[in-house]
């Protein structure tokens, strides 16, 4: 799960990136205002991907939260 996780952040983070760079490169035209926006259209998927995992794999055990107590 520590895998999935660190992964799916990567993918995030090379997507926000890349948005960056389409929107740096600019230019005129649909093509390159389009690139800018699938980039972060996938980021976002990839966003709420990352959380469904999160919350399936902590109803199914195999994450568990940690903190603070509550007592405290």
């Amino acid at each position: 799960m520590h895998l999935l996780v660190g992964v799916a952040f990567t993918a995030i983070l090379a997507a926000l990136i890349l948005a960056g760079v389409f929107m740096i490169r600019g230019g005129r035209g649909q093509s390159k205002s389009g690139n800018m926006m699938r980039a972060l259209a996938v980021r976002i998927a990839l966003s709420v991907a990352l959380f469904v995992c999160i919350i399936v794999g902590w109803r199914l055990g195999w994450i568990h939260p940690t903190g603070l107590p509550l007592g405290r």
